[in-house]
């Protein structure tokens, strides 16, 4: 809910117990506004089974709840299509990066790896390689952040 509220480009009108009504947000994975809350879904820019693979498989479990539900930095998790969400799933970016909107890879891979680099998660190969050859293309890329404790 939280992620709702704070992404949208028209606010949404909250009605009773937590729910939505109207609104609409840009999901950048697509490069697609969404009109009401019903085809949106919060993505984890890194997937929790991904995190999982990554290490957060030896946290502890209020460590883990605390990475599904992170909202102190903003490329963390995002508002996007359901679409984009389910057509990515669980896959690294070795293997989904973006494919509807290629303008965005820049921002995708920084969001990436910060969020790695804040929870101490692993890169294997593959991510390393898709991570070098992207962050070539993107001089201006940004990854600073703080790591979690």
């Amino acid at each position: 809910m939280e992620v709702s509220l704070a992404e949208p480009v028209e606010a949404p009108t909250v009605t009773g117990r937590c729910t939505l009504s109207g609104g609409r947000w840009y999901s950048w994975y697509d490069n697609t506004f969404v009109d009401g809350p019903r085809g949106l879904d919060i993505d984890h820019v890194v997937p929790l089974a991904e995190a999982w693979d990554s290490g957060a498989s030896a946290w502890t479990r209020e460590r883990r709840v605390a990475y599904a539900n992170y909202l102190d930095d903003e490329r963390h998790l995002d508002a996007v299509t359901a679409r984009s969400n389910r057509q990515k799933a669980d896959q690294d970016l070795a293997t989904w990066l973006v494919p509807d909107n290629p303008a965005e890879r820049c921002h995708y891979v920084a969001a990436w790896t910060v969020v790695k680099l804040q929870w101490g998660l692993a890169v294997d190969p593959a991510e390393q390689e898709t991570l070098a050859g992207v962050a070539a293309e993107c001089p201006e890329i940004d990854v600073a952040g703080n790591p979690v404790p």
